[in-house]
Formats: structure tokens, C-alpha cells, sequence
């Protein structure tokens, strides 16, 4: 058993750009427009915002300043044309439980415990307790009781349930079972793919000094991931850090 106390964020997808569609659909309608940007995301928000208005070849030149000014108008529905997909590993069952509450614009797909054998799992321990070692103590007796008693969970409801002609079922039936004495600090491991109007609403809701601890961390890791990928959609971000040492982002353009 391993304890986990830094989660892991993989950026896993970003979109691409078929430049021969955008350039035959600008053709067929007499229109010219080129953009400064590579970043995928960026010119298909910036494209759709050029649709709204047919705008394109006019106004603001570059696509950071085209981007800049639709977040300064608030104009967020332009930004869901943009998606980054995240595989978010070294979790806690307690992050996952509050991270599918933001549905709009979010897809998931998580690690589920009812085929997949929990008996060597890893476990998160939040911060506040591995500082303290009498407390550490209390979470690693709790967390190895109920990790031996899934063990003993599984191997017991495996008997129960040897009548199943089938070894998947078998399996499954005794995990799903046994998966209730697990704590919410098991490890999990959850992929996620959202746009950039939620992610831009995730990271000010879970980047903040109000946010749970561990959800604080991994917001404010995804958004230096996605600073790097598109300064134009999150460079209006700032990272601040608070009088404890805690990390918290800031925006001027809230709620886009």
C-alpha cells in the first residue's frame, strides 16, 4: 500500500484544425482571414466568434486580442468550441465525488471498482493530517483496517458467489460488494475532458481559498497546464499566494 499525497495531471488531448475545410468554407464564401495563433483551440474560438459577426479579415488582428476582448465581453459561449481532455491520477474518491458535480461542458470517465481488484489500492492522505504524525497514526490504522477487511471482503463473497458460471461475473459481484468498507481516501483515477468555458468556471470555483484543499491543488495544476497551452483563454489568470503559503487564482473576467 502506498500513500499519495501529490496528485498526477496528464494532459492528454488537445484539438486540431482541418485548415483545408476552414480555407475551402472561406473560399465558397468570398471571405479571406488568417490568424497568428497554432493552438487549435484558439482558432476555432476564434473562427466561431468570427461566424457570430461575419467579422472575418476585420477588426482586431490578432487572436489573442480577438479572445481578449470576447472574455472582457463575456461572450463564454464562444469559448466551448475549444476542449483539452485531462487523465487526473493520484486522486481521492473524495475529489471525484465533488469534481462530477460540474456537468455543463464536462465529460468523465473514472476507474471503477467494480472490476478492477482493490486489494493492493493506494491511498490519498490529506496534508493537514501527514503533518501531524499522532494523526498520521489514526489515518494509517483506518485506512489499512479497511483495506484489509476489502481483502477479506472479496475472498469471503468469492465463495459466496462460485455458483456463477462466469468468472467476470463472479468477480464483480464480490468487488462491488466488498467496495463499501472502502474510505474516500482510495486512490482513483478519472479522465476528464471539458472546454474551455468549464474549465475557465471549474478553476475559479475550485481555485480559490474557499475550495477544498486537495481539489484547490489539481485546479491550480491545470491551469498552468492550460496557461501553456493557450495563453489567449487563461493568460488573463493570475496565481497568488496567500498569507498561509496556499496557492489561489484570480481573474478580472469572472463567470464567462
Amino acid at each position: 500500500m502506498n500513500i499519495i499525497r501529490t496528485p498526477r495531471v496528464y494532459l492528454i488531448g488537445r484539438q486540431t484544425v482541418d485548415s483545408q475545410a476552414v480555407e475551402r468554407f472561406l473560399q465558397e464564401h468570398g471571405l479571406s482571414w488568417e490568424t497568428d495563433t497554432d493552438v487549435g483551440g484558439e482558432r476555432l474560438c476564434e473562427m466561431a466568434g468570427r461566424v457570430c459577426y461575419l467579422s472575418f479579415g476585420k477588426g482586431r488582428k490578432t487572436n489573442r486580442e480577438y479572445l481578449g476582448n470576447l472574455i472582457e465581453m463575456q461572450h463564454g459561449s464562444v469559448l466551448e468550441h475549444a476542449v483539452w481532455s485531462f487523465l487526473l491520477a493520484g486522486v481521492s474518491r473524495s475529489f471525484t465525488h465533488e469534481l462530477v458535480r460540474h456537468r455543463a461542458g464536462f465529460g468523465y470517465s473514472q476507474l471503477s471498482q467494480r472490476y478492477v481488484d482493490e486489494s493492493d489500492t493506494d491511498f490519498v492522505e490529506p496534508a493537514a493530517i501527514a503533518a501531524d504524525p499522532e494523526l498520521h497514526a489514526v489515518w494509517l490504522e483506518s485506512v489499512q483496517q479497511s483495506l484489509e477487511a476489502y481483502r477479506r471482503l472479496v475472498d469471503g463473497l468469492s465463495r459466496t458467489f462460485a455458483s456463477e458460471p462466469s468468472p467476470t461475473l463472479r468477480r464483480k459481484l464480490a468487488r462491488q460488494a466488498a467496495r463499501s468498507v472502502l474510505p474516500n481516501a482510495t486512490e482513483a483515477k478519472i479522465f476528464v475532458t471539458g472546454n474551455a468555458r468549464a474549465w475557465r468556471h471549474f478553476i475559479e470555483a475550485r481555485g480559490n481559498e474557499h475550495a477544498e484543499t486537495e481539489i484547490r491543488t489539481v485546479a491550480l495544476l491545470v491551469l498552468r497546464i492550460l496557461q501553456r497551452e493557450s495563453p489567449a483563454l487563461f493568460g488573463d489568470y493570475t496565481i497568488e499566494r496567500l498569507p498561509d503559503g496556499a496557492e489561489v487564482a484570480r481573474t478580472p473576467n469572472r463567470k464567462v
